[in-house]
């Protein structure tokens, strides 16, 4: 074989390497692509992660079976709480005046007015409080709104009925939970209160947010790798190739010219 014979032959052969390498890197990042397209259906992408779907999961939050255990909670201690917004289960959609929880909690003694505006003086003020384990709240008449008393929905606890001024009865939560309670005259007018307590109560959103398991983090991370190491490859065969003929091709055509 010729020297321009040998020299055809190798730009033969390095254009055909080039073009497969060509090839298989185009499919390597296609299969790549694809891979990690699909990953994100594997690792919810940001539906696990972002989980929206699952932390907008109300689903999970609305968990409600779990928290609307209010009929447990509205007992007084309630399960499968953990913190986090107070689950009252709608008890309290139909209180004028509720607009959220106020947080009292850091407080030994808390005060709720008995006969509070709005809604001519039928309610609780305010209507929702969060106290600590131990603490005591004492409800406190204002003479407004006419006679009214304090019931706990489930019977735990009911004051006198009356419409004295300064007026006051008092209680101790021991035990976390959620404590419904109403105005026995004036419950379909929508006076109604509740005071949570403590950590342990249900929540609307304990046990929503969900970590991302590892082998989910790896989906995404491993088409990476893969590509790399591919394209290291067909790089490292290209330049063996490359070497060999030219060194090796050319030692054999002297040989066989000699």
């Amino acid at each position: 074989m010729t020297d321009g014979s040998a020299d055809v032959s190798r730009r033969g052969f390095l254009t055909a390497a080039a073009g497969t390498g060509v090839v298989a890197a185009s499919g390597t990042a296609a299969a790549q692509q694809n891979e990690t397209a699909g990953g994100n259906q594997t690792a919810g992408g940001n539906a696990t992660t972002g989980g929206n779907a699952t932390t907008g999961g109300n689903a999970t939050a609305g968990g409600n079976e779990t928290a609307g255990g209010n009929e447990t909670a509205g007992g007084g201690a309630g399960g499968g709480g953990g913190g986090g917004t107070p689950d009252f289960g709608g008890y309290l959609d139909d209180a004028p005046n509720f607009d959220g929880v106020e947080d009292m909690r850091g407080q030994s003694e808390v005060t709720v007015e008995v006969g509070a505006p709005p809604n001519n003086n039928l309610s609780f003020g305010p209507a929702a409080v969060h106290v600590d384990n131990g603490a005591t709240v004492v409800w406190e008449w204002t003479g407004e709104g006419g006679a009214h008393n304090v019931v706990h929905q489930d019977g735990d606890f009911e004051s006198e009925l009356t419409g004295e001024a300064g007026f006051t009865y008092e209680r101790t939560f021991e035990e976390d939970g959620i404590y419904n309670y109403y105005c026995e005259p004036h419950r379909g007018s929508g006076m109604l209160g509740s005071v949570v307590v403590g950590t342990d109560y249900p929540s609307i959103s304990a046990g929503v947010i969900q970590e991302q398991e590892p082998h989910e983090m790896g989906v995404a991370f491993q088409p990476h790798f893969v590509g790399i190491a591919t394209l290291l490859a067909m790089m490292m065969t290209l330049v063996f190739t490359f070497f060999t003929l030219k060194y090796g091709e050319s030692a054999h055509t002297k040989g066989g010219n000699n």
